[in-house]
């Protein structure tokens, strides 16, 4: 495909305008300003429209779309308890599968290219990620609250057979990591086990660290006075490349860890929000040189993947939470957004705008009242854009979402499947 005279937001996050960009197999071929000699195949107008790198949602549990709305205006202890894990108890490998596709289709009407994902049932998540173009690194998250050994844990070995069999498939769309769901949901075996495996397979790790008060000081009494990332590094779980969720409550020596580990942190914001859980202090992980990206979480918590509402409250909430109004800036947004995501999941061809890299792009629809005027198209993408702006989502140079029309997923079929598995569940709950 061979965009023509379109607005694009370039490596370095700056807009240049009237540009010729070629897509070929599943690369980025060219950019210039002048029409290129090669033959690319399909042309796309590009008046009035912009093209860039698609989001990264480092942060996801996609599966849960069917308990969208489901607990609502409840804490993040009661709303586990009460709600989500007695529906999970009801859910099967088909549900999951269906809700999956439910869940891509979603990010990808909202320009979301790739999703880091913790669940449960990944092997029917990676088939669904697979069957629909999109990328994904997908973890099984491994809790136990007894003193057996990994290898004894049923989740251990789901993670190592998902491993073997999906790592890099899909066209190496699919990468498999490792996953502690969290340090009050396991033991010191666990997590130094665990480290230990994943070192061995080279894999990456996902985790959740310091989401809640409860957590980060709870972890504190349990563990005399270390922190959950103190705790989790001393047992090794940080010495692969890791993706941290949330990381509300990090103090102290996390920063310096988290910096010296490589640590991508996930930030939540709308989820966080939502659950009373508190803001990330993400102006203070940039200024230690942390790698910082942006997560949805699961539509549970937060109810949609609208990944431009995600980078707005991203953009907005260090301004208030720090009283400070130059905090987090549109360009940092973006940075997080995309390059960032893309870096956390260890896909560093990819992210941004560049010749030889991944052609893993959107284009949004710039010719709205909302969008104008533009004195600067940058700042209007964080604050003034809106999901429904996105016209076109782009993987590997695979059209995936076009105006409208989802190409790899059948929607219909979609929508019967999930609403059969939400009326089942739901009548088993009464």
């Amino acid at each position: 495909m061979l965009f023509r005279n379109i607005t694009l937001l370039d490596e370095n996050f700056n807009v240049q305008e009237n540009m010729y960009v070629g897509i070929k197999g599943d690369r980025i071929d060219y950019i210039g300003d002048i029409m290129p000699e090669e033959d690319y195949g399909e042309v796309y107008e590009g008046t009035g429209k912009l093209l860039m790198s698609g989001f990264f949602n480092s942060h996801a549990h996609t599966p849960m779309t069917l308990m969208r709305g489901y607990g609502e205006s409840m804490s993040l202890h009661d709303w586990l308890n009460k709600r989500i894990f007695p529906f999970e108890a009801h859910l099967t490998g088909d549900d999951v599968y269906y809700a999956t596709l439910l869940g891509i289709a979603e990010s990808l009407r909202f320009g979301i290219v790739s999703t880091t994902d913790m669940y449960y049932f990944c092997d029917r998540i990676a088939e669904a990620f697979i069957a629909s173009g999109a990328k994904a690194n997908i973890s099984r998250g491994i809790t136990c609250f007894t003193d057996d050994d990994l290898k004894d844990i049923p989740a251990y070995r789901e993670s190592k057979e998902l491993y073997e069999q999906y790592n890099e498939s899909g066209e190496g769309r699919i990468r498999i990591d490792m996953s502690l769901h969290a340090e009050y949901t396991s033991t010191p075996k666990i997590v130094a086990q665990l480290a230990e495996l994943t070192k061995e397979l080279g894999a990456q790790m996902h985790v959740h660290i310091s989401e809640t008060k409860e957590e980060h000081e709870g972890c504190k009494e349990r563990h005399q006075g270390k922190t959950p990332v103190e705790y989790l590094n001393d047992l090794g779980l940080l010495d692969c490349k890791t993706t941290a969720a949330h990381c509300v409550y990090v103090e102290g020596r996390d920063f310096q860890i988290l910096k010296e580990k490589g640590v991508t942190v996930a930030s939540n914001p709308v989820s966080n929000l939502k659950l009373a859980s508190g803001v990330c202090n993400v102006p203070r992980l940039l200024e230690e040189g942390i790698n910082v990206a942006i997560g949805t979480d699961s539509v549970a918590s937060n109810n949609s993947l609208n990944f431009i509402e995600e980078m707005k409250f991203f953009g907005l909430l260090h301004k208030e939470r720090f009283k400070d109004p130059r905090l987090t800036t549109p360009r940092q947004t973006l940075y997080a957004g995309t390059r960032a995501g893309a870096i956390g999941q260890g896909r560093e061809d990819t992210g941004i705008l560049k010749k030889g890299y991944k052609a893993d792009l959107i284009v949004l629809d710039i010719t709205g009242p909302h969008m104008y005027p533009a004195h600067d198209l940058v700042n209007n993408l964080v604050y003034s854009a809106s999901g429904s702006d996105v016209v076109l989502t782009m993987v590997d140079g695979k059209v995936l979402y076009r105006e409208g029309e989802f190409l790899t997923i059948d929607m219909e079929k979609v929508r019967f499947e999930t609403k059969r598995s939400i009326d089942r569940i739901v009548e088993a709950l009464k």
